[in-house]
């Protein structure tokens, strides 16, 4: 920010309207700040590389979330819930009650397994085939898989589970889906803990930047007061500062982008071969366009917020006498 630079902006803007002369002026700024920083690429790199970091970490825990989350969505069974019948109900009659129950409205699908199914896959399952042949009376009941409409609400599952469990030839309905629940209740609580982390690690980037700013404006500080004694403003004096800062946090957002991204690439093959195992095909989420924009967006903000306290804290020390 030398006088004569400063001239000739001044000079230049006097032939073109207001709105240009602004914009030159901005650009200019923009840039030389931008040189600034490549002309220290150490300590550039290390500001940079602090606040992508901790940009990449809550944007991790996001992600991972946010992957939970589309598991638990694709679990299609997962509120599925089992009728046991009565021992005297014959199949036929179990046949005739999983058509009744299926006409419902607020059911899916329900599906039998006769005492005979459940007992060979129970011997395939244990491996006590030959012993379980010795059995003189099936133990097993006549089961209906009861699969719910997706558009339930937890009272109209409860009125549902009551209904059925009133049912004459109902025996027992077991209910597995209580360990859904606490999952979701785990991932809010997790949601809710990000959010927290993520405000006390932007206040931490905006201290670094902060810090950042003012060693640099330490290092200017007589440049800043010839400055100012010509005649320049604060907001002038101030403003290759909050483009060292929108630098600053427009490249930790982007970094922070690099970073996600690598770590989900680390993860695909591991994540390929445990859905392998269950016979199961699942892609990892990744980042979606407006996901990344936020995330480029609050590290130019807080860039741009640490570099403007900092600046006019120091700067109203730095008066020129």
């Amino acid at each position: 920010m030398a006088v004569s630079k400063t001239s000739e902006l001044i000079t230049s803007g006097r032939s073109v309207g207001p709105i240009s002369t602004w914009f030159l002026r901005h650009v200019s700024t923009s840039i030389g700040a931008l040189g600034r920083l490549v002309r220290q690429p150490f300590a550039s790199l290390m500001t940079v590389l602090v606040i992508a970091v901790t940009l990449a970490l809550p944007a991790a825990m996001q992600l991972t979330i946010k992957n939970a989350q589309s598991i638990s969505s694709n679990w299609s069974n997962v509120f599925d819930f089992s009728v046991y019948l009565k021992g005297d109900v014959t199949v036929k009659d179990a046949a005739q009650l999983a058509d009744l129950i299926e006409q419902r409205a607020d059911i899916v699908q329900v599906i039998l397994i006769s005492a005979q199914d459940a007992l060979d896959e129970f011997k395939l399952a244990s491996g006590f085939g030959t012993a379980l042949d010795h059995l003189k009376v099936n133990p097993l009941p006549h089961t209906l898989i009861v699969r719910p409409d997706g558009a339930n609400t937890e009272q109209s599952m409860a009125l549902l589970h009551e209904e059925l469990g009133n049912l004459p030839e109902t025996d027992l309905i077991q209910i597995d889906t209580e360990w859904v629940q606490r999952l979701h209740a785990i991932l809010e609580i997790l949601r809710r803990a990000i959010i927290i982390g993520t405000i006390l690690l932007g206040i931490t980037i905006a201290i670094i930047i902060g810090n950042t700013i003012r060693l640099d404006i330490q290092n200017r500080r007589e440049e800043i007061e010839v400055t100012k004694l010509i005649g320049a403003s604060n907001a002038f004096v101030r403003r290759p500062f909050l483009y060292s800062g929108f630098w600053y946090g427009l490249g930790g957002g982007l970094l922070a982008l690099i970073f996600v991204r690598y770590g989900l690439y680390t993860l695909e093959q591991p994540v390929r071969q445990l859905a392998g195992l269950y016979n199961k095909t699942f892609s990892v989420l990744e980042l979606n366009l407006s996901e990344s924009l936020i995330i480029i967006t609050i590290g130019v903000l807080l860039g741009l917020v640490g570099a403007w306290l900092a600046a006019t804290h120091h700067m109203r020390r730095n008066e020129p006498k």
